[in-house]
């Protein structure tokens, strides 16, 4: 009872102490995107708004600095002590919002947690090997393979305090394909900069700054507002009103007009996220489709005339603005990629309709394409928009767009014949694409984002080769044969690298990276009179 009574003493007096530093230049900080996290809980989904809100609660073991470079977190020492081995220093004196003292245990439980079955980051978590106690604040990686990445997937598992998750009962992720709920779903428990002061779900999510956090803000954010606002038009006006000061996702159609707009201000830049459709080539009869007895995207050729059919510079001009960099290649980051790999094929629906008169196809068939309408920029408008250009090869598309709280819950069950997915994220380097998006699926993470089920051994050997090479020179050419791999199979049709403008109030400054992740803790918003 002494040391309970001696935290929360000494809780309120830090929170004192802190706003009475900060009251002069405190500022709420109040944005928005079309979007919604999907659950509170850091190991559940995958997506990039979850792990970004998350991300400003709880805290990973190294983090990105401004530039995407790796940064001390809650580790602030590293080595490489052998090709099987890490050791990590972690920090000393940092406590999780609930007051409780950080150490290795908690570490070690976060990788086993992350790690389970209903974890959608599993292949990360699993990649760091198996973390072993040196003492208090050191903790070793002992690897069945090298990991020539390995630091950059430790930037992806955000560490839970042990006896919080043992109190509420949630040692498990929230499996969010089966709807499962947990205390986890709606409360936080991390080290990060800001506390969760209140979820609601579709609506907003509000965090306070933690004023016993480890590290120095270099914003003046004490309160950040999420709001999940669905209507491109309810958005932008909102932040002409004054009512918000920043969007993520401004509407395309809408970005020249912000940037005219008196008191607005757009900044943008390319997104490590390439945009593509995936199809089912597994089952034998094609789902939700006018075929029977029959699966189409089976056939390599029918994959082909989907690519050869979509006129991506159309989509460019008129359905994205502008706001896209089409690409042949499947990497997020063309730094990735190889000049030979980011090569289109030809736009040719008459090339597409012979293509489809081979494979047995000449008068086309039918299919449904899902698609969310909440994650992606336009993402419905370019599924209908393809959807129209399929229709010239005879390809009848009913496009199924859905919200991604139903999307993606959806898809890691197969159920579905044709989807858009888009991948992306910090990491530039393919593998982190290769082992959850491009390869076969086995039971223990790999493939587990690979929708359409396909198996391929070449492709598969060769991402394997990839993943634990250590010679750079050597796992380039690695990675390069596997891209040509599976551009020659067309196992997904790419599309295009996003362009992400943010548009602000002009007063507001926030740091704009490749991943599309909003760091608060660095936000500052200028008085207002």
């Amino acid at each position: 009872m002494k040391i309970i009574t001696y935290l929360v003493r000494n809780s309120i007096v830090a929170l004192a102490l802190a706003l009475a530093a900060t009251a002069a230049d405190a500022r709420p900080f109040r944005w928005a995107s079309q979007g919604d996290p999907q659950t509170i809980d850091p190991h559940s989904q995958n997506e990039l708004l979850t792990n970004s809100i998350n991300g400003q609660m709880y805290e990973t073991l190294v983090n990105r600095g401004k530039k995407l470079e790796i940064v001390p977190a809650l580790a602030t020492e590293w080595q490489q002590v052998d090709s099987l081995t890490w050791r990590f220093t972690l920090r000393k004196g940092v406590r999780f919002h609930d007051g409780t003292p950080f150490t290795v245990d908690d570490v070690l439980f976060s990788i086993q947690r992350a790690s389970q079955a209903t974890s959608q980051i599993r292949v990360y978590a699993t990649a760091l090997g198996k973390p072993t106690k040196v003492d208090d604040y050191t903790v070793e990686f002992k690897l069945p393979e090298p990991n020539p990445i390995l630091l950059e997937h430790a930037t992806l598992v955000q560490i839970m305090s042990r006896a919080w998750c043992e109190k509420h009962r949630v040692e498990r992720p929230l499996d969010f394909s089966a709807r499962e709920e947990s205390y986890a779903s709606l409360h936080a428990n991390g080290t990060g900069p800001y506390m969760l002061k209140l979820r609601e779900p579709d609506v907003k999510t509000v965090m306070v700054r933690n004023p016993n956090w480890w590290g120095k803000p270099e914003g003046n954010v004490t309160e950040v507002t999420y709001l999940s606002i669905k209507s491109d038009a309810t958005r932008v006006s909102a932040l002409i009103a004054g009512n918000i000061d920043l969007i993520l996702d401004p509407p395309p159609q809408d970005v020249a007009r912000l940037r005219k707009q008196p008191g607005i201000k757009v900044i943008e830049g390319p997104e490590n996220r390439v945009i593509f459709f995936g199809f089912d080539q597994s089952r034998d009869e094609l789902l939700y489709s006018d075929v029977k007895g029959r699966n189409p995207f089976k056939d390599r050729r029918v994959r082909e005339a989907i690519y050869r059919a979509i006129d991506i510079e159309a989509l460019k001009r008129v359905t994205m603005r502008g706001q896209a960099l089409p690409t042949g290649g499947i990497t997020p980051s063309i730094l990735a990629s190889n000049p030979e790999a980011e090569k289109r094929l030809p736009y040719d629906p008459g090339r597409a309709r012979q293509l489809l008169a081979e494979a047995g196809y000449p008068n086309g068939f039918g299919f449904t394409l899902d698609c969310p309408n909440n994650r992606y920029i336009n993402d419905e408008q370019i599924c209908v928009a393809v959807a129209g250009m399929l229709a010239k090869i005879g390809l009848r598309v009913r496009v199924n767009a859905q919200p991604r709280a139903i999307y993606f819950a959806r898809l890691p069950k197969r159920d579905t014949s044709a989807y858009m997915l888009g991948w992306g994220g910090a990491i530039t380097d393919a593998q982190t694409i290769f082992t959850p998006v491009l390869h076969s699926p086995d039971g223990k993470g790999a493939g587990d984002y690979n929708y359409g089920s396909y198996v391929n051994p070449k492709l598969d050997a060769l991402i394997d080769a990839a993943r634990v090479e250590a010679d750079p020179a050597k796992r380039k050419r690695e990675i390069a044969a596997a891209i040509a791999e599976h551009n020659a199979q067309i196992h997904h049709v790419p599309l295009h690298r996003q362009v992400i403008p943010w548009a602000m109030r002009e007063d507001v400054h926030v740091v704009h990276r490749a991943d599309n992740w909003i760091e608060a803790s660095w936000a500052r918003i200028e008085r207002r009179d």
